[in-house]
């Protein structure tokens, strides 16, 4: 009885412990302190860009700013922000194409001729890793 009972407390805590990865960003060369950043957690190609799974905000403070997204599943995914400089809730873009605020994404993937790639910006997280990314913008 004490063994079954042993295996499930480790059941258990192994299910509550599982996916449990926080993501740290860390973003860089901001031109100002002005505005917020946004940021977007995306854990799907067809969803990166468009519609974040997780989404949070900051201030800018020396031209730096951090968030953390804590309490993230096992997978992969990708991030993307923006220095929303004049704090309109939306990134400013020339022409409708060309974005006149800074951005960058998660392995300061390029954008070459369009948008970043998902598979440039996508990374993993698993077995409860504290994963630190650094993206300048």
């Amino acid at each position: 009885m004490q063994t079954v009972i042993t295996y499930l407390s480790f059941l258990i805590t192994t299910m509550i412990l599982h996916g449990q990865n926080t993501i740290e960003v860390t973003m860089t060369h901001f031109d100002s302190n002005a505005g917020i950043v946004k940021v977007g957690l995306y854990n799907a190609e067809d969803t990166f860009l468009e519609c974040p799974y997780k989404a949070l905000s900051t201030n800018i403070s020396e031209e730096r700013a951090q968030v953390i997204f804590s309490e993230i599943p096992d997978g992969i995914y990708a991030i993307s922000c923006y220095h929303d400089e004049d704090n309109n809730g939306s990134l400013n873009m020339f022409m409708g194409m060309i974005p006149t605020e800074s951005y960058g994404t998660s392995n300061n993937a390029p954008s070459r001729f369009g948008p970043p790639k998902w598979k440039d910006a996508a990374f993993e997280v698993k077995d409860g890793v504290v994963r630190k990314l650094e993206i300048k913008l």
